[in-house]
């Protein structure tokens, strides 16, 4: 919102709470709206407006939402994922638990690699079909669609650093993690993203471009930074192969072979270049998220966390179990 107001765009944002944040300028506007309510949302279109940009477009109903009013709209950025890719074999992020099934993208992963096939069935196939609907109107509601990384930053419902936050606070100085520690899911600062959305606002099209940091750093890498501006230090128990038990060694990050997209595309059709990265962006969410979990427990305080990953997370029983049956 900053970004765009920066530029001269006169913004709206719309939440269904119809907070603002204190960092906006005060002319950008903020308004309530249920995304489930069809009238809602064309009421706040109104006859005419330049951009929509849209950050919670998960199924087709949200992209027909759009389709039906593309002749009210001059153009269109909505925020997709990485997980719509899938290898030359077909393996994708929906077919990890499968025998083999665990994908081996090529790296980094251009917009180009193959996608699962669209449809209802899962997050992934639901953000291809939401893709396809939207490029098919061409001209008629020029759309840049981008496929985000792990999202990460203040305000973030999903945040994967809770995960060693949450872990420093409770005292745990042992940690164990699979595959090594050398998973990787590259991740995307709201700060990045914010400014794919700016420059992609600038230059309408139709068009698919990644969205992440200029690093991808390590999910043992990532434990360590925040061990750092948590001033704490952790024993790491590295494992071999996969989750050596259920729970445990698992992360939000933890896959068996990288995930790294190529930012070629975005650097070439939108002068795209990172504003932050990673190490540089860490520290502002991990004080949010010290500040959060200290006002409350964090399944009251990140319920879709919790529906994303269970409690599971967090399950220091069966982490002292099978650290116990290691000696």
């Amino acid at each position: 919102m900053r970004a765009l107001a920066q530029d001269g765009w006169a913004v709206t944002a719309a939440s269904r709470g119809g907070s603002r944040d204190a960092a906006w300028p005060e002319e950008v506007r903020s308004v309530r709206l249920d995304r489930e309510d069809d009238e809602a949302l064309a009421a706040l279109v109104g006859d005419d407006v330049d951009l929509v940009v849209d950050l919670v477009a998960f199924t087709r109903d949200h992209g027909q939402q759009l389709v039906r009013l593309a002749d009210r709209i001059g153009s269109a950025v909505v925020i997709s994922s990485v997980a719509v890719y899938e290898d030359e074999r077909g393996r994708s992020f929906d077919t990890q638990e499968e025998p083999d099934g665990e994908p081996r993208f090529p790296l980094p992963v251009p917009e180009t690699c193959g996608t699962v096939a669209a449809g209802d069935a899962t997050y992934g196939t639901r953000k291809v079909q939401l893709e396809q609907d939207l490029l098919a109107l061409g001209e008629k509601l020029p759309t840049t669609l981008i496929r985000a990384g792990a999202v990460y930053g203040p305000h973030c419902r999903t945040p994967r650093e809770l995960y060693f936050v949450k872990r420093n606070l409770d005292g745990r100085r042992t940690r164990v993690l699979a595959y090594e520690g050398k998973s990787i899911l590259h991740p995307t600062s709201v700060a990045n993203l914010a400014e794919l959305v700016r420059l992609a606002a600038a230059r309408p099209g139709s068009r698919v471009l990644n969205g992440c940091d200029p690093d991808s750093p390590t999910v043992a890498e990532i434990g360590a930074m925040i061990d750092a501006l948590m001033g704490v230090e952790t024993r790491t128990v590295l494992v071999e192969g996969p989750p050596p038990a259920p729970t445990v060694g698992d992360t939000p990050w933890t896959l068996p072979h990288p995930v790294v997209a190529d930012m070629s595309a975005a650097e070439r059709e939108l002068g795209y270049r990172p504003v932050t990265t990673y190490a540089d962006a860490l520290p502002e969410t991990v004080r949010w998220l010290t500040e959060r979990l200290r006002e409350q427990d964090w399944v009251d305080g990140f319920p879709k966390m919790v529906a994303s990953y269970t409690t599971g997370l967090f399950d220091y029983a069966a982490e002292d179990a099978w650290l116990a049956s290691r000696g």
